[in-house]
């Protein structure tokens, strides 16, 4: 089988996303890592036996993520949930309705969001070698540490040079994976095509401060996660992502690293899987973003002014954060007496919704606070419920003053997206278990 025809999805902001889609069956996309592009991938030695093996059960679905490969270049590099809404883009283009999903590495962080918040377009998951983090802590202790982040830096500051394949060579012979010069050419000449070196760089650094555990217990799609047996940490932390999702299980591979001869075996399992039975989807569960904002002093801003002039006050501001939820593509949900509840697909936004909130109604002579949170919900008619909903709430009730107040599970989802946040300390939320650490957005 040969390289499919390459076309383009366009975004919303105008933006050009490559992808390709080849054979017949299952709809099936595929994320690629960010040293490949849709053609060069064809081309590789385990490339050239991964997809067509792929395409032999399925309709792949490849695409280049934005600023990287064949998709527009010089753009920002994607942030996670950049790369969701995009993945959106390319299966409409594509005809892709329900789908099962696949990645390597970082690669499965945007497909767990994708299917926590659009259960009703997954079918499956398949995540080989998952990584949940890239940096190390106590209860993440399979992440990279210190001197291996410095490593990585050093590695891809040589970035599509043959310096850099010569020091990935080493690297990986020292972890007793043995590449042949052929496949080293191979490999510098598709970062080379994938990316600049400042791209690779920011990249990793968004994936550096990315952590997606918290979306997976949102996860209802069933999910296969594929590891070298031989590897004991990977194969441990990927037991470890499994208890943290509904439907997941691991499945061990022969071997310790990729190799042309092993790509049967491991497509046999993902085509095994996709015609696995899924498990009944509750449509109403999905992963939001929630957003909460309120008028602060509204009370004393009352008694001084009346209720005429008040409701005239209140009238203007409901108008205008209406639709600054619409433009940032939000769902106003209903009003909290002097402010608002609305959800949104990523959390990204509605931080950002939140800011311009602030700005539009500051000629009405007023301030309002918001809190963010990102976590399960239920969806009921026009009505949004759960527990998420409380913390988003709680966590409002503790902003400040045209501050916007946001929990971990925020911060830790929107690396990548331009936000920079300041440590607010752990705070107790009343009628929430536990102490939240919480951060104030500060540009």
């Amino acid at each position: 089988m040969g390289p499919p025809d390459t076309r383009y999805a366009t975004t919303e902001d105008g933006i050009y996303v490559a992808y390709q889609v080849a054979g017949e069956g299952p709809d099936l996309a595929w994320q690629l890592d960010y040293q490949n592009n849709v053609e060069d991938g064809w081309e590789d030695p385990v490339g050239a036996a991964w997809y067509p093996a792929l395409a032999g059960f399925s309709r792949l679905i490849l695409h280049d993520r934005r600023g990287v490969g064949l998709s527009s270049r010089n753009v920002p590099p994607p942030n996670l949930e950049t790369r969701v809404a995009d993945l959106e883009v390319v299966l409409d283009a594509a005809g892709a309705d329900h789908v099962a999903l696949g990645g390597v590495f970082e690669s499965g962080a945007p497909n767990v969001l994708f299917a926590a918040s659009h259960p009703e377009r997954v079918r499956s998951i398949v995540w080989m070698e998952p990584m949940a983090r890239c940096i190390w802590i106590p209860e993440y202790p399979w992440g990279y540490r210190p001197e291996e982040m410095e490593a990585e830096q050093r590695l891809l500051a040589l970035w599509g040079t043959p310096e850099y394949g010569r020091a990935f060579q080493a690297d990986q012979a020292a972890r007793g994976n043995v590449y042949p010069d052929s496949a080293v050419e191979f490999f510098v000449k598709s970062a080379r095509h994938a990316c600049t070196p400042d791209v690779a760089e920011e990249l990793s650094r968004i994936w550096y401060d990315t952590d997606v555990r918290s979306v997976l217990p949102a996860v209802q799609a069933p999910t296969l996660l594929l590891v070298h047996g031989e590897k004991e940490e990977t194969v441990a932390e990927a037991e470890h992502i499994a208890s943290m999702m509904p439907h997941a299980e691991v499945r061990e591979m022969p071997g310790a690293a990729w190799a042309v001869e092993e790509m049967p075996a491991w497509a046999e399992e993902v085509r095994a899987f996709l015609g696995a039975k899924a498990p009944m989807v509750d449509l109403r569960r999905v992963l939001a973003a929630v957003l909460f904002t309120d008028i602060v002093g509204s009370t004393q801003r009352l008694a001084e002014m009346g209720d005429a002039a008040w409701r005239s006050i209140l009238a203007h501001h409901d108008e205008r954060a209406r639709s600054e939820v619409a433009r940032f593509g939000g769902r106003y949900v209903g009003s909290t007496g002097d402010g608002l509840f609305a959800t949104f697909d990523g959390p990204a936004r509605a931080v950002t919704c939140a800011q311009a909130i602030a700005r539009v109604v500051a000629d009405l002579g007023i301030q309002i606070r918001s809190g963010v949170h990102t976590g399960e919900v239920e969806l009921y008619g026009d009505d949004v419920r759960g527990i998420a909903v409380h913390i988003g709430a709680r966590v409002a009730a503790l902003a400040g003053p045209s501050h916007v107040l946001v929990s971990q599970t925020v911060k830790d989802l929107v690396a990548g997206s331009g936000l920079t946040f300041e440590d607010a300390g752990e705070h107790d939320l009343k009628g929430i278990p536990d102490r939240w650490r919480l951060y104030r957005v500060v540009g």
